[in-house]
């Protein structure tokens, strides 16, 4: 079944380049170049996934995912020459499910959307024995409810909480969340955890999981610099701490 993807950027030749890749994968593509337009097609004819620049003329990309995030669950993948840990933190704390810092390579791009289409597709039916995702994200969701000291996740209600005050996590977040809160005191390697993030350990690079990791600890964390859930086991990797303190 074809899939209709919206891309948002406003150096043309890039945007041509990314709409032939994208349409010899099998993809309908619709291609804009200013803000306010990209937010009147998304909202005229929602696509199955939009690829969002973030320096658009107009709206700029994280003044337009915030404002579909706050609409629904579109899928995501954020364009940026920025690269500083701060401003992928901000993109990814308003709703990007991935991010891609230029220049990047078209063929990945196409990986980075078939990989985002696969989980919204599975996001939005339930499991099954035939699950392209690995069997670990899918036995996270089996138990509804998983309760790691004062941090809650509901699996079914895409609900996180920390005692009773509400966390609101991204889609690539709350996949961590679920994989590590099923297995506490487990340490998680970056690939490992990339694993609940695509399909492969290739198409998202283990910085996504540092920034992730970073964005949850603001989220979760009295002191994000001195984490007592979310916490890091040099040289290895993070696990989320069962006790009061972190090791």
């Amino acid at each position: 079944m074809s899939t209709y993807v919206l891309v948002a950027e406003d150096n043309r030749k890039q945007a041509d380049l990314i709409r032939r890749y994208l349409v010899h994968d099998g993809h309908e593509v619709t291609v804009v170049h200013g803000g306010e337009t990209a937010l009147e097609e998304a909202t005229r004819r929602p696509p199955d996934l939009l690829v969002l620049d973030w320096m658009l003329p107009g709206l700029d990309g994280l003044e337009i995912c915030r404002r579909l995030r706050s609409a629904g669950d579109l899928p995501i993948l954020m364009l940026t020459a920025r690269s500083a840990e701060d401003d992928l933190l901000q993109g990814l704390d308003l709703g990007a499910d991935d991010y891609m810092t230029k220049p990047f390579r078209p063929r990945e791009l196409v990986a980075r959307v078939r990989t985002l289409l696969r989980r919204s597709r599975q996001t939005a039916r339930p499991a099954s024995a035939d699950s392209p995702f690995p069997a670990a994200p899918s036995a996270a969701v089996d138990r509804e409810v998983l309760t790691v000291g004062p941090l809650t996740v509901n699996a079914i209600r895409h609900q996180v909480f920390i005692g009773d005050r509400p966390v609101n996590c991204t889609p690539g977040e709350f996949r961590i969340l679920c994989a590590m809160a099923a297995s506490p005191d487990r340490v998680f390697t970056r690939s490992q955890l990339l694993n609940y993030l695509t399909d492969h350990g290739r198409t998202v690079s283990q910085r996504t999981v540092d920034v992730h990791i970073l964005n949850l600890r603001k989220k979760i964390e009295i002191s994000p610099r001195r984490p007592q859930h979310l916490v890091t086991v040099h040289g290895i990797g993070y696990k989320l701490a069962s006790g009061d303190h972190g090791a």
